[in-house]
């Protein structure tokens, strides 16, 4: 799951950022207006926490670009304002949550995932694809009823593929959403990935040729 947070107080980021990459999550930090809504237009994310008073552009405009711009990744306004016009401004503008200052990490962190698996089509927190079950709110995985144990990059690919089961997800997609933008990725990092998590037990991720990746609950011949 990678998050964008656009927040101008350093501390407040920094201490946001480390609790989110404790728990998975890659996380791209924006510290003024300008910089979110370049990134917001024209890299991937799956949620973005937004804070309205921002330099440069203003946390409103910002949300209001993506939107014109056909971004619809959801996005979680974190402020210190906790007024109802604001309330009623960031949801016209396209928020999808709101979250006001002072706040726990943990609400946020439950926020986030939420966010995320609506977005991905799933009411329910409980996911399921053949043997493999996936908590979406809690994090966590389970192979025939017992705790899968994963790295931090193998929970990254097989939260992704679980969100998206039985689609195929891009290869291309999978790194940018695994990898912190400035990280140095091998050409054959995915395909390590994907063989360590097919050796732990979740054997039904097929490979589709030039396309990508797939995680089914049909049964290989």
């Amino acid at each position: 799951m990678r998050v964008l947070l656009v927040e101008d107080d350093e501390d407040l980021s920094g201490r946001i950022a480390a609790v989110l990459r404790s728990e998975n999550f890659v996380v791209d930090i924006a510290r003024n207006g300008e910089d979110a809504l370049h990134a917001g237009l024209t890299e991937l994310f799956d949620v973005a926490i937004l804070d309205l008073g921002l330099p440069k552009i203003d946390g409103v405009s910002v949300l209001k670009g993506w939107r014109e711009g056909d971004r619809n990744l959801p996005v979680l306004v974190l402020t210190a304002r906790d007024g109802w016009p604001d309330k009623v401004s960031s949801f016209k503008a396209g928020a999808d949550d709101f979250l006001a200052k002072p706040f726990k990490v943990e609400e946020l962190v439950l926020r986030l995932r939420a966010l995320v698996r609506r977005a991905a089509g799933h009411a329910a927190s409980r996911l399921v694809c053949g043997a493999l079950t996936f908590d979406a709110q809690l994090g966590t995985f389970e192979l025939d009823g017992l705790p899968l144990k994963l790295t931090a990059l193998e929970w990254r690919v097989l939260s992704c593929l679980m969100l998206r089961k039985e689609m195929i997800v891009d290869r291309r997609e999978l790194t940018e959403r695994v990898y912190d933008g400035d990280a140095e990725v091998d050409s054959n990092s995915i395909e390590v990935i994907i063989a360590r998590l097919r050796k732990l037990g979740a054997d039904r991720i097929e490979t589709v040729r030039g396309r990508g990746y797939m995680l089914t609950a049909a049964v290989a011949p």
